[in-house]
């Protein structure tokens, strides 16, 4: 046994790493004092579980003052046995934990689970903000500063300038390389579970004397029935993909070409940009912390005559040069984020697992990352057409109808809004006639749309205006021909504002989450109860399916959307069924429904993809 010491608190504690079958006793003494919580961690060669290589190196155990540090290749048995022991287990982000120990020693998502405190969903409840935000952030290290120890040492800094000196190796590539015994890394390893253990002392009982413990226990709910999707994953059509790959890449080239014609060699070099757009006769007005000018998506579109969904605004003739950048950047960020992406993270099976952030906002909205398959333009088919039904199945999904905008209607009490829902009216026509009078056309209807939206999401006349191409004056009368058609809004907003501005800089949702507002943006009010809100009714709708028995039909959860699979016979009635599982039909006098749809091989099937 190799055993170290440090102060933790004011207190020494103990990293013992386990180095011989002799070892064991100590450690099963340990066990036996009966500690009803332990802390929990595990060391693995990257952050890719499903991955090709991937492996779990170490795991650790502690209390309070004691940790065990444990080779997952040379005591397995040991391990699995003392994770089987009738305890609780507090981890920090548990989902990554929780299929790392299903994956490499068989102690299912399902057993661990229900055992598992997560001091990230804790500390997110009491606080969801980052620390760039003024909040306490979420890491560990962060929250260990704040309510354990000021002094923690850092060595996960430590860590990555030796990967960097000592193994000539990245942050990313580090941690398959690192001698397993190396003492920064044994030391680093066994102090998460102490620092897990005395966190989840301080954050639980916060938790409860806010009453939020009910909430508490449905989001750890929730992040294990996520676990369990993620562990799933869903199956890629490997002869598109690679071809998708080389398309993207023939595609970047040919954008970039047309953007050599006007001068710029490089499309990501903002200076050649920029300077080319000015050349041509472009205003760009709008500059980076540095004080160049900016060239972003944002500026590019508008320039290019786009919206965000990549579609024909028709507002102005499109600047060439700016469409040839934007699509350039598109093709090439497609071909390395997702085509690229689908080949190195694929398992053996060639599934991906795409990671779902359970409370990854301020607000709790969800997140998927690696790949981020939520950051694809709704028109898009080329990227979802890599993701196919298992031999036998088909895709399905039930998408929520401008959830946030019922939402929105319910909470502010709106008594013309809520009237034309249950009329079955389109917000966003309605919202058109009501403004523009019965005439109005598709462009008062894409205008109508953004001024909603930006009632939902906080964007103000500048950001309606950038998304739609429309001039200011029409962006400011549709703004207030809003106002005038809604004045219920308005007065939600106004009420939650006051309350913010002359309260605690807060607000609390209809579940019980208390979600912080920064002193300069209280008007972000609405939008992050009507996110949260939306969000939780899909939460509360993912946990409703797999209690009715479904779950295993589910696949991911991508904005307002679950996408699912079923055998061919049953598609039709299974993606009904959990469509209606997702309906609240009478959410404070308002219908919240769901789309249903059986999109076919692919999920590209479901957005225009040729069949």
């Amino acid at each position: 046994m190799r055993t170290t010491t440090r102060r933790l608190a004011g207190d020494e504690v103990t990293i013992n790493y386990v180095e011989s079958a002799r070892d064991l006793h100590a450690f099963d003494d340990f066990l036996a004092r009966g500690d009803k919580v332990l802390g929990l961690d595990t060391e693995t060669t990257g952050l890719n579980i499903y991955s090709r290589g991937f492996a779990c190196r170490l795991v650790q155990f502690g209390n309070r003052d004691t940790a065990y540090v444990l080779r997952a290749d040379m005591f397995e048995k040991a391990i699995v046995r003392a994770l089987r022991q009738p305890r609780h287990f507090t981890l920090h982000n548990a989902p990554f934990d929780l299929q790392v120990i299903d994956h490499d020693f068989g102690v299912t998502i399902e057993e661990l689970g229900p055992r598992a405190f997560d001091t990230r969903i804790m500390a997110h409840l009491l606080d969801p903000r980052q620390r760039h935000e003024g909040g306490t952030g979420l890491r560990l290290k962060e929250l260990a500063e704040i309510y354990v120890d000021p002094t923690v040492p850092d060595t996960e800094k430590e860590l990555h300038a030796i990967f960097r000196k000592e193994y000539k190796a990245t942050r990313e590539t580090g941690w398959a390389l690192i001698d397993i015994d190396h003492p920064v890394y044994v030391e680093y390893a066994g102090l998460d579970p102490l620092a897990a253990r005395r966190l989840f002392d301080e954050l639980a009982p916060m938790v409860r004397d806010l009453g939020l413990n009910h909430l508490s226990q449905f989001e750890h709910h929730l992040a294990t029935l996520l676990a369990l999707l993620q562990r799933k994953g869903m199956l890629l059509d490997l002869p598109y993909v690679e071809k998708l790959t080389g398309d993207l890449a023939a595609e970047a080239a040919e954008h970039e070409a047309r953007a050599a014609r006007y001068g710029v060699a490089n499309v990501n070099s903002p200076v050649q940009v920029a300077s080319a757009l000015v050349a041509m006769g472009e205003e760009l007005t709008e500059e980076t912390d540095g004080g160049a000018l900016k060239v972003s998506k944002e500026i590019l579109l508008p320039l290019a005559d786009l919206d965000l969904q990549w579609e024909r605004m028709e507002s102005r003739e499109p600047n060439p040069l700016a469409d040839a950048v934007a699509h350039a950047k598109r093709a090439g960020k497609w071909g390395k984020s997702y085509a690229q992406a689908f080949l190195d993270l694929r398992d053996p099976d060639d599934r991906i697992h795409p990671v779902i952030g359970g409370l990854q906002a301020r607000t709790a909205r969800m997140s998927v990352s690696t790949p981020p398959l939520q950051q694809l333009p709704s028109g898009d088919w080329k990227i979802r057409r890599s993701v196919i039904a298992e031999p036998g199945n088909l895709i399905i999904a039930a998408d929520y109808a401008a959830v946030e905008m019922r939402v929105l209607a319910a909470l502010a009490e709106e008594p013309t809004m809520i009237e034309a829902i249950r009329a079955g009216e389109d917000l966003h026509s309605f919202t058109a006639k009501m403004v523009y009078g019965p005439d109005f056309t598709k462009r008062h209807r894409k205008i109508a749309k953004a001024v909603g939206f930006g009632k939902v999401y906080g964007g103000g006349a500048t950001t309606i205006q950038r998304q739609t191409g429309a001039p200011m004056e029409q962006v400011r009368e549709a703004l207030a021909g809003y106002d005038a058609t809604f004045p219920g809004i308005k007065r939600y907003a106004k009420k939650l504002g006051n309350r913010a501005e002359y309260g605690k800089k807060e607000v609390v949702t209809l579940s019980g989450r208390h979600l912080p507002l920064d002193r300069d943006r209280i008007y972000a009010a609405t939008n992050y109860v009507v996110q949260s809100t939306a969000r939780d009714l899909l939460a509360q709708a993912i946990v409703d399916i797999f209690d009715a028995g479904m779950g295993d039909l589910l696949r991911l959860p991508v904005h307002d959307e679950l996408i699912a699979e079923a055998p061919a016979a049953d598609a039709e009635e299974a993606i009904h069924e959990i469509g209606r599982l997702m309906e609240t039909p009478d959410f404070y006098g308002v219908p919240i429904v769901a789309e249903p749809e059986v999109y076919g091989p692919s999920w590209g099937h479901g957005y225009g993809a040729p069949a």
